[in-house]
């Protein structure tokens, strides 16, 4: 009788992912060996963490701090709660032992590593200045990871470099090279979870069980410390590469954040909408600029200059229908951007003109989950749907057309990037095997005659 291997993850997929620019990372990451009283301290924090916010659940009721990790507390709105309704999310994070043991089982396993002489992959550990990181969110059943992949374009290489243990079910990856107190670039993430602390982890550093630091706070009663920053999940970030201490980021709860990194603390809040804030991102040259997407259908273009005017001042775009799920500028053509929408829409606009649509185009017949333009080929624009497909569009700002398509069989595709070097490769995440995946259009033989692409030597 052959043996039983063990039970398949009942939900398993990637929902969010985000290439690091090659050159940046550290050959060899430090890797982070605990004392067992630092692990003692860690564990203790968590424990007096879940034990606040079990006094607060119990004399609070329905709060929104409180709904992400309850699911007997769910109020009218708790369809707002959870971005991935599909997934059912709704009984992640309640075992609260079980989130310590687990914290404490990782280290003890940390300890079991071979050393280096006994270890025959000691050259995956070198990152080589031509290699891209890519930073993996996974969920697997009740566990939720970041995995650091390898990807080297030029031999072809992708493996799975390192991971660590997330605090909460993740919904967006950033990448940044600003490193808070430093002078000196860095290279950490932000990462937005269901939880509504943003987390903010220095890549550099390999076993990593906590963030380097966080943004937002659910405060404690107990404890004396005050609420700030999200009520509920962040669901996107935009970091502003221009004044590089400011991320923005989106939340369930009605709200945009501009963030501080080097005061942690929330610089402006944005409170003109009606629905959750889906998508956003800081134009690339000018810096006051931001886009945002929201579930109310509205697209809007704020000026964060005047923090006092900024939730009355926005230019305006209505979707005729669904909600807005992503929102993108052009890279090269600053006045221009494209919208994606939950009915499977794309929608091309300029900045100046409000309220009007160059064109739009029902690209997919489920949501779009990922769009791309191309950097080096102003035309062209790859769109992904949670149906599963890829789309490339030769587009101008008058029309959209369909050039090709490709089917990956990785069930819902949920996001999709574009590597920094080459905007002909991008990454997709899906929830069926191999559940990340790279692929270069530019092997679409309609992709390079469209576009007059030479061929591959």
């Amino acid at each position: 009788m052959a043996e039983e291997g063990p039970p398949e993850a009942n939900i398993d997929f990637v929902p969010a992912l985000c290439f690091v620019p090659r050159g940046v990372a550290k050959d060899r990451p430090d890797k982070i060996v605990l004392t067992q009283e630092e692990l003692a301290r860690i564990i203790g924090d968590t424990r007096q963490q879940l034990d606040d916010e079990s006094d607060d659940e119990d004399g609070e009721g329905n709060e929104a701090a409180d709904d992400m990790d309850v699911d007997d507390n769910e109020d009218a709105n708790s369809e707002n709660r959870n971005p991935q309704d599909e997934f059912q999310f709704n009984e992640y994070d309640n075992e609260e032992n079980a989130n310590v043991t687990s914290l404490a089982n990782i280290v003890t396993a940390s300890e079991q590593v071979p050393d280096e002489d006994e270890d025959s992959e000691a050259e995956d550990e070198v990152i080589k200045p031509s290699d891209n990181l890519i930073l993996v969110g996974h969920v697997q059943d009740d566990a939720a990871s970041m995995e650091v992949w390898v990807f080297n374009q030029e031999e072809e290489a992708l493996y799975t470099h390192h991971d660590f243990l997330l605090p909460s079910f993740p919904l967006c990856i950033e990448w940044m090279n600003h490193d808070a107190g430093s002078e000196r670039a860095g290279n950490m993430c932000a990462i937005g979870c269901m939880d509504p602390i943003i987390t903010i982890w220095d890549l550099d550093i390999q076993d990593s069980i906590e963030p380097t630091f966080k943004l937002g706070s659910k405060g404690s009663r107990k404890q004396n410390k005050e609420q700030y920053g999200h009520k509920d999940a962040v669901l996107d970030l935009s970091w502003n590469r221009n004044f590089e201490h400011i991320l923005a980021s989106g939340s369930v709860d009605q709200t945009l954040i501009l963030w501080d990194m080097d005061e942690g603390q929330p610089h402006t809040v944005i409170t003109a909408f009606d629905e959750k804030v889906q998508s956003l991102e800081f134009h690339s040259t000018e810096a006051q600029s931001i886009l945002t997407g929201c579930a109310d259908g509205f697209v809007r273009l704020f000026d964060c200059r005047d923090a006092e005017a900024v939730n009355s001042s926005s230019i305006q775009w209505k979707v005729a229908a669904g909600e807005v799920e992503k929102v993108l500028w052009h890279p090269t053509q600053g006045d221009y951007f494209v919208v994606g929408t939950s009915d499977g829409s794309l929608h091309y606009a300029d900045k100046r003109k409000p309220d009007e649509w160059l064109w739009s185009v029902k690209a997919h017949n489920e949501e779009i989950s990922g769009v791309c333009f191309n950097s080096q080929v102003p035309n062209l624009l790859t769109s992904t749907s949670t149906e599963g497909t890829l789309k490339v569009w030769n587009f101008d700002t008058t029309e959209a057309k369909h050039v090709y398509e490709h089917e990956f069989n990785m069930g819902r595709l949920q996001c999709m990037r574009q590597c920094p070097e080459d905007p002909f490769t991008l990454a997709f995440g899906g929830e069926k095997p191999p559940r990340c995946a790279i692929y270069n259009i530019k092997n679409s033989v309609a992709v390079r005659r469209t576009f007059g692409i030479p061929d591959a030597d």
